[in-house]
């Protein structure tokens, strides 16, 4: 089965790279976020380039769950702990004012938007709900603390910030990538200063966005070590009760529930890739008592980056590459990140001030504890004598029993049956 947001809907199709071209900005990557990069560079007057190795939104972005929300899991009391308050508003500010600009995007685009509460809930510890209600408060957001939610599970308490957003991400995304300059089928083979070299041919640039899911330059940031990948799953139920708003449980490997017209979205089963981890079997376990007359419609899985501080990376690629910028690290939070991703890079690239430049900036301080298990995972993956191999770093790959294919619990790269590559950051087939 696939997700919902691919059923029932028109591709949109672009066509290949044909001849040597140049551009003052190129984005490599049509998730999302590349696309949001695009639709931003070209509104503002600057010429811009979009190249995608296979068809727009053909990745992560068409499974997402399309949760619109300034909440991101129970994260401003960790902010304002770890990076004051300051720093903490001024990251609620890049999500709010994202919010905002899907809203106006929204408003002209028949994508099934729809203004919805959002809920950060806890199964257990109802002292983490109250200060993230505290946080929020301090920060001039109104949270409120709930003991009962619409679901059916029992709760230690929510938080719930009214006035978030749900929407159908493909026709979002096909809709302002109509009139935007795009070639599919084209992959980057090769990276130049100031020029790539791709299957079709080449392109001269001045600046370029690495909008890939996981970056694929390995020599330059150190993102092998400053982020992992989490896989997740997602099953539509038909005839299942309804529920309003968006709700996620505050630990990363709990559930999440929004609904989609008579469907309901579940998700869940999370772990890291690579790893072992609930699957749809802990999804398909919990519907079949909590909704024993629903029925599966829609399965499909998808996977995110996680960064070491929860922060997504933004900015220039690294320090010591000019003009080369990077939007990567959404920690789960695609949607939003990807229009604030836009949104920054846009001023960067014009030249604009922004005051949340140094909040997402992936030249930041690395020395986080999640660090550690990043470099454990990498040398055990490199060390561990067994085949197949992956081609991105040579790590130990483990078979997927679930999907069928075989994963990297290193960087999180997958691989088809056949060898076939499902998930960077590798960028070559398994041999």
């Amino acid at each position: 089965m696939d997700s919902v947001w691919v059923q029932n809907i028109k591709v949109s199709q672009f066509p290949p790279l044909e001849k040597n071209i140049k551009t003052k900005v190129l984005i490599v990557g049509s998730g999302m976020a590349g696309i949001l990069c695009a639709y931003m560079l070209k509104n503002s007057g600057m010429d811009c380039v979009l190249v995608e190795a296979k068809e727009i939104c053909s990745g992560v972005t068409q499974n997402t769950t399309a949760k619109i929300s300034l909440q991101h899991g129970l994260i401003y009391n960790k902010l304002i702990n770890d990076l004051g308050k300051e720093k903490a508003y001024l990251y609620l500010k890049a999500q709010k004012d994202a919010c905002d600009e899907y809203a106006r995007i929204c408003k002209n685009i028949d994508c099934d938007f729809k203004t919805v509460d959002s809920y950060v809930y806890s199964l257990d510890d109802e002292l983490k709900i109250k200060r993230e209600v505290e946080a929020l408060s301090s920060l001039g957001v109104k949270a409120e603390l709930l003991r009962n939610v619409d679901l059916p599970i029992k709760i230690a308490g929510a938080v719930r910030v009214r006035n978030q957003a749900q929407f159908h991400p493909l026709k979002f995304a096909y809709s302002i990538s109509k009139e935007l300059p795009i070639y599919e089928n084209t992959k980057v083979l090769q990276l130049m200063p100031n020029k790539a070299i791709t299957t079709r041919g080449e392109i001269t640039f001045e600046k370029i966005i690495i909008a890939t899911h996981f970056p694929i330059i390995n020599k330059h940031g150190g993102y092998f070590l400053k982020m992992y990948q989490h896989r997740s799953y997602v099953i539509a139920l038909e005839g299942a009760d309804k529920i309003n708003g968006i709700y996620v449980d505050e630990n990363k490997k709990g559930m999440s529930f929004r609904s989609y017209g008579d469907l309901l979205l579940l998700g869940g089963g999370a772990h890291r890739t690579g790893k072992q981890g609930g699957n749809w079997r802990v999804l398909e376990e919990f519907a079949n008592k909590a909704y024993p007359s629903a029925k599966i419609v829609g399965k499909w899985a998808t996977q995110d980056c996680m960064t070491l501080d929860g922060i997504p990376y933004i900015g220039l690629y690294s320090q010591n590459t000019p003009n080369t910028y990077v939007i990567t690290g959404f920690n789960k939070w695609g949607m939003t990140s990807s229009m604030v991703g836009a949104m920054l890079l846009t001023d960067l690239i014009l030249e604009r001030k922004n005051s949340c430049t140094n909040i997402f900036s992936p030249s930041r301080s690395i020395l986080k504890p999640q660090l550690a298990m990043n470099i454990f995972e990498s040398l055990i993956g490199i060390i561990t004598p067994t085949v197949p191999r992956c081609p991105h770093l040579g790590c130990a790959l483990k078979y997927n029993r679930d999907e069928r294919s075989w994963d990297c619990p290193c960087h999180g790269s997958r691989f088809g049956m056949n060898g076939e590559l499902l998930n960077n950051p590798a960028t070559d087939d398994k041999k």
